[in-house]
């Protein structure tokens, strides 16, 4: 069964959502420990937790929020945004994440993702493959490389990673739907990754297509807070 992780992303302190296509943030007046405790009681058991500002400025910002998450629910939180250093995952897993996703410096600097593989473990570290029109970006998704992103697939499932998280960033925020194509060829060409869908979800029904193809999970963000998704609908995902 598809696990369902929650999005929570953090700008300036309050809750946030940058669209790829807009320049402008989306503002959402909730609180991120109210909004991680109401996701605990209705069954969530992860949280995907997005330091925005540490994207931004390619250092951990908002590690205080994490804690915060971390100590006063009993979610798993994986950690994303402005991890660069062997100190950042290290303050990270200090301040309560349980699980990594580190892009940019997979792209940037293989050495580096390599050796965190081999310090925390794969199952520490997910792979976080932002892609546009088929090539990689990176660094909060404001620079498009070269790379095509079924390439930078192979060259770590290849080196042993487990996790990877796909987000299609044209689509992101968007709800249009989850790229399905770009799922369907990364499980056929790798079906023993644990892939992990980002970007467009919009309703019951996508999850249960991505959920069919046998994704190991899928992250949720705007659909949930401008109400489009309810957690009361999706109890045949957990559990309940």
């Amino acid at each position: 069964m598809i696990r369902l992780i929650p999005s929570i992303s953090i700008s300036g302190g309050k809750m946030a959502k940058i669209s790829p296509n807009s320049t402008q943030e989306k503002w959402y007046d909730k609180s991120p420990l109210d909004l991680a405790m109401y996701f605990e009681d209705h069954g969530i058991e992860w949280i995907h937790f997005v330091d925005l500002d540490g994207a931004t400025n390619e250092r951990m910002v908002n590690y205080h929020t994490l804690q915060v998450l971390a100590n006063y629910t009993g979610l798993k939180v994986n950690y994303s945004g402005g991890i660069r250093t062997d100190g950042d995952i290290q303050t990270a897993l200090d301040y309560g994440a349980k699980t990594i996703t580190a892009a940019t410096v997979a792209s940037t600097s293989p050495e580096t993702f390599m050796n965190w593989m081999i310090t925390y473990g794969a199952g520490k570290l997910i792979l976080g493959i932002d892609q546009k029109e088929g090539f990689i970006t990176t660094r909060g998704w404001k620079h498009q490389t070269t790379t095509p992103y079924q390439e930078q697939i192979q060259y770590y499932a290849d080196r042993g990673i487990q996790f990877v998280k796909c987000t299609d960033t044209a689509r992101d925020g968007l709800l249009e739907g989850p790229n399905f194509d770009m799922y369907q060829s990364v499980r056929d060409s790798y079906p023993d990754l644990n892939l992990v869908a980002s970007g467009g979800v919009r309703s019951v029904e996508d999850i249960r297509r991505l959920n069919d193809m046998g994704l190991f999970a899928v992250i949720m963000a705007r659909s949930l807070y401008e109400d489009r998704l309810h957690l009361d609908d999706l109890k045949e995902f957990l559990g309940g």
